[in-house]
C-alpha cells in the first residue's frame, strides 16, 4: 500500500519533468492532406498490372485513343475486351444505326458508356430508348472520364461496353 501511495504521489512531478523535457516544435508543420493530389484518371493510369487479354485505355489524344499500347485515330467501340474502329466522326452522328452492334452481341453489356469528345452532349431520346431496349444502361461522359470508367468496370470483371469519340470532338 505504500508503494501505491508513493507512485501516487510521484506520478504527478513525473508527467511534469516529462513535458518540460520533450522539445516544443519552434516551427509546427501541418500534416499533409489526405486530399489526391492526381485525378481519379491519373490514378487509374498509376496501375498497369491488367491481364494481358483485358483492354486497358493508358491515353487519350485529341484525334484517338492508346489501348494495351497500340495507338488508334479515330472513334473506337469496345464490347467486353473486343475492340473496333468506330464510324462517327462526330456526336450527332451518333445513332441507333451506329450502335446496331448491341442487338446482337451476347452476353448483353450490363451499361454502356458513350464518351462524347471533349464535353459532356445531350442524348437524343431515340436513341436512350434504343439503348434501354437491348437491355443496357447508359452513361454519357466526356471521353476522357469516359475511357477511366471503362477501365474501372472492366478491370472488376464487369461485362461493359464504350462508343467512344476523341477527346478533340466538341459540338
Amino acid at each position: 500500500m505504500a508503494v501505491r501511495q508513493r507512485a501516487a504521489a510521484t506520478l504527478p512531478s513525473l508527467i511534469r519533468s516529462l513535458r518540460n523535457e520533450c522539445p516544443k516544435p519552434t516551427n509546427p508543420t501541418a500534416l499533409p492532406s489526405l486530399r489526391r493530389a492526381f485525378s481519379l484518371y491519373d490514378q487509374i493510369n498509376l496501375i498497369d498490372n491488367v491481364p494481358e487479354d483485358q483492354l486497358r485505355f493508358q491515353r487519350y489524344t485529341e484525334t484517338g485513343f492508346t489501348v494495351n499500347g497500340v495507338e488508334y485515330e479515330g472513334g473506337l467501340l469496345c464490347v467486353g475486351n473486343m475492340l473496333m474502329s468506330w464510324a462517327p466522326k462526330k456526336f450527332q452522328e451518333v445513332t441507333p444505326d451506329s450502335l446496331s452492334i448491341f442487338q446482337i452481341v451476347r452476353p448483353i453489356p450490363e451499361i454502356l458508356i458513350l464518351g462524347c469528345g471533349r464535353n459532356i452532349e445531350l442524348v437524343d431520346p431515340e436513341l436512350r430508348r434504343f439503348i434501354r431496349s437491348t437491355g443496357m444502361k447508359l452513361e454519357a461522359l466526356d471521353s476522357r472520364n469516359a475511357v477511366s470508367t471503362y477501365n474501372i468496370l472492366n478491370e472488376e470483371g464487369r461485362v461493359v461496353a464504350a462508343a467512344l469519340l476523341p477527346y478533340g470532338v466538341s459540338s
